[in-house]
């Protein structure tokens, strides 16, 4: 890839949601650029879409942690 694009060195698992996150923003800004080869360009949709899925998993992973607190704050409330 050139000098301007994504390293694509950090595994996904390790990425926390932020760095996910501006890993993907600096992805969509190189594909809107233009100018990236056509190999280089599916590269780039590649890792972005499995930083979106990462994020998306993180999103999840947050709403269900919401849900257990709010039905644990709810069970205790009722005692």
């Amino acid at each position: 890839m050139t000098e301007n694009a994504v390293p694509e060195t950090d595994p996904l698992d390790a990425l926390s949601y932020e760095e996910a996150r501006e890993q993907l923003v600096a992805i969509v800004g190189r594909l809107e650029a233009g100018g990236a080869s056509l190999e280089e360009s599916l590269a780039l949709w590649e890792r972005g879409e499995a930083l979106a899925k990462r994020c998306e998993d993180w999103l999840e992973g947050a709403r269900k942690r919401l849900a257990t607190a709010r039905e644990a704050s709810n069970d205790s409330g009722t005692e």
